[in-house]
């Protein structure tokens, strides 16, 4: 994980910077408020937005913690400061999520849907939308099909081992609007990038789940060592490109 995050906090940092998030929350902000956060892994967003902008004016907000898995809910709780207050651990899948966990002032999925199973998106778009208050704030952030989290996957599929493949921000999108959304999709993109083999490897094996393949076996197989060719320069330092869709509610 620590050579996963030493590229991968760049996406946090950017989504942090995407936004006037100090004026977007303080516009919802009012006594009693609360924020669920969406497969909120180990708390990589509510980092990054406490790093780089200013929520000093930002009132105490109620924060709900939802993920299936218990670790991920208890790192997050453990990082998190001013102004967001760990209220409930709620240790469950978004599809799993009960009725009367509803009425969010704000609701955020980042960079959190990619391994939904297909046949469960539906629903669980529907559960985020109504999960979300009246003119509640919503964002879902997630790669794109032409991303690299996307793009080397499909890859990794291709040439190393047959899975489920990744969720993509199109497919959530199409999903947010069967549930009867209004969806503004705003992109961004950036690159992220190492001359270390041991991040480079490190950083790979976490895109694909599998760190029993090496970056060594990942260069020589079939696709996958094509799509990682094109990654490289002639110094053999590794480049990756991503877009982002902010799916905003």
């Amino acid at each position: 994980m620590e050579a996963f995050y030493a590229l991968a906090t760049e996406d946090y940092r950017q989504l942090a910077l995407a936004a006037d998030w100090p004026a977007l929350l303080a516009d919802r902000a009012h006594g009693g408020w609360s924020l669920l956060d969406v497969a909120c892994g180990s708390g990589k967003f509510p980092t990054a937005l406490r790093r780089h902008t200013d929520l000093s004016a930002v009132p105490e907000l109620a924060y709900d913690l939802l993920d299936p898995s218990a670790f991920s809910v208890a790192e997050a709780r453990g990082v998190l400061g001013a102004p967001f207050a760990a209220r409930h651990d709620l240790v469950m899948t978004l599809q799993d999520l009960p009725v009367e966990y509803s009425g969010y002032d704000v609701v955020w999925a980042t960079h959190a849907l990619y391994a939904l199973p297909p046949a469960e998106l539906d629903a669980a778009a529907e559960r985020f939308v109504a999960a979300l208050a009246p003119g509640g704030l919503g964002l879902i952030a997630q790669a794109t099909a032409a991303s690299h989290y996307l793009a080397f996957y499909d890859a990794f599929r291709a040439g190393v081992r047959e899975a489920t493949p990744y969720t993509t921000a199109e497919q959530v999108r199409d999903a947010l609007v069967r549930a009867g959304a209004d969806v503004r999709d705003q992109r961004i993109t950036y690159t992220t990038g190492t001359s270390d083999r041991g991040v480079a490897e490190g950083f790979l094996q976490r895109c694909a789940f599998d760190d029993s393949v090496s970056l060594d076996e990942m260069e020589a197989a079939p696709v996958l060592g094509d799509y990682l060719a094109s990654c490289r320069d002639v110094s053999g330092s590794y480049t990756f490109s991503h877009e982002a869709a902010l799916l905003w509610l």
